[in-house]
């Protein structure tokens, strides 16, 4: 009760300041999201801003200079989602394109350029970072595939799992492998898990249960929770 009573007031909290964000938007007090800043205490707010104002998270994503497209899927089912892009190339390999939500492609973005690739040049001797291994974004399902869950957070393609990484030097990263590891690679994991709690609405790693011991679920619902 105590948990759920808490859960309610954060919503309630985050909701007066999202009205407020929204009163000072309508009238442009709002600097443009730079995607190649880290994020700071009101990135979260402001990715969450760009989802009731698409055409203004389409333009970070110009000004970042992302090849994407628009790409939206007719809702039906509680699958489908409006005013999504598709990340159709990069300096990071994502084995493919990234289909997502547009605030939550720009949320990836964020993450990649800000977190991960500082993260990577720190720990791996200044190595870049070359890829993320993406284990799946848009997907018409439950959560964790149980027909008696909600639907998820990829089925309105919110939601992105990333289960690795790989850097120019050769190092790999691979979750489910690494992720008890007590030197550099371990180190690196949990800074760019940590990072992502700060862009995302919800982070779960190894450390929330079994189902998430190979990857990183990360999306942009509106409750905050890391683990």
């Amino acid at each position: 009760m105590i948990a759920l009573t808490r859960w309610f007031w954060e919503v309630v909290a985050a909701g007066v300041v999202v009205s407020v964000l929204l009163a000072l938007l309508a009238i442009d007090l709002i600097a443009p999201l730079d995607l190649n800043s880290p994020p700071g205490p009101l990135t979260w707010l402001h990715l969450q801003l760009l989802k009731v104002d698409p055409e203004r998270c389409y333009a970070a994503l110009d000004r970042a200079q992302i090849n994407y497209k628009r790409f939206a899927d007719p809702i039906k089912d509680g699958c489908g989602f409006d005013n999504g892009a598709m990340l159709l190339g990069s300096e990071i390999n994502h084995g493919g394109n990234v289909l997502m939500t547009c605030h939550g492609l720009a949320g990836l973005i964020l993450w990649e350029r800000t977190v991960v690739a500082p993260a990577a040049e720190r720990y791996f001797g200044g190595s870049k970072l070359v890829r993320i291994h993406n284990m799946g974004t848009y997907s018409c399902r439950n959560i964790e595939h149980k027909k008696e869950k909600v639907r998820s957070e990829h089925a309105t393609a919110n939601a992105i799992d990333v289960g690795g990484f790989g850097f120019s030097n050769g190092t790999q990263i691979v979750i489910e492998k690494d992720w008890k590891d007590t030197n550099a690679k371990g180190a690196f994991e949990r800074e760019v898990r940590d990072g992502a709690c700060k862009i995302f609405s919800v982070v779960l790693s190894p450390d929330y249960n079994p189902y998430h011991s190979n990857h990183f679920h990360m999306d942009m619902s509106f409750v905050r929770f890391c683990r």
